[in-house]
């Protein structure tokens, strides 16, 4: 018996192995603009939210991200979005948008963690629009974004996590 069979794919680190043609980069995923994001964010454009969240979400689900891990992190999204009522004292909005910034390490772990890399496109989406947040009003657009995104990437065949077959 020969353990040198060729394996198709990368080895369980994520490198090419020897002799094996690089796989075609992840089809359609093309992050937002800085404009786009201060956009949707700021101004609460519903039109560019849209186009944007489906090309994202396509992006990611393309990407091999799992539902499991974009409802993982849209989770602690709303349950910050619990803590930050609409008539908020000053000190319940500080504790949420801490809580909202604290997010941004949990994503850089977790797609240090994902071999595939989708997280970490995920990341590369959410940590801007995370840093323009200063309102609960900013924040009601970033929930309605993420929202759309994971909408559309489960449209798009985003699939369930592996483990749980």
């Amino acid at each position: 018996m020969s353990f040198n069979r060729q394996y198709p794919g990368p080895n369980r680190f994520g490198q090419q192995r020897p002799g094996q043609a690089a796989p075609p980069p992840s089809p359609g995923f093309q992050p937002p603009s800085d404009q786009e994001t201060r956009a949707i964010i700021l101004q609460g454009d519903a039109r560019t939210l849209v186009a944007v969240a489906e090309r994202v979400g396509r992006g990611l689900a393309d990407a091999g991200l799992t539902t499991s891990q974009i409802r993982g992190v849209f989770g602690s999204v709303r349950l910050i979005q619990m803590k930050w009522p609409v008539r908020a004292s000053e000190q319940e909005a500080a504790t949420a948008r801490r809580q909202l910034l604290l997010l941004k390490p949990k994503l850089a772990y977790q797609s240090n963690r994902d071999e595939k890399g989708a997280v970490r496109k995920l990341m590369d989406v959410l940590s801007p629009a995370i840093d323009l947040v200063e309102s609960r009003e900013q924040f009601v657009h970033l929930v309605d974004y993420f929202e759309a995104i994971l909408a559309y990437h489960k449209a798009a065949g985003g699939k369930d996590d592996d483990r749980r077959r």
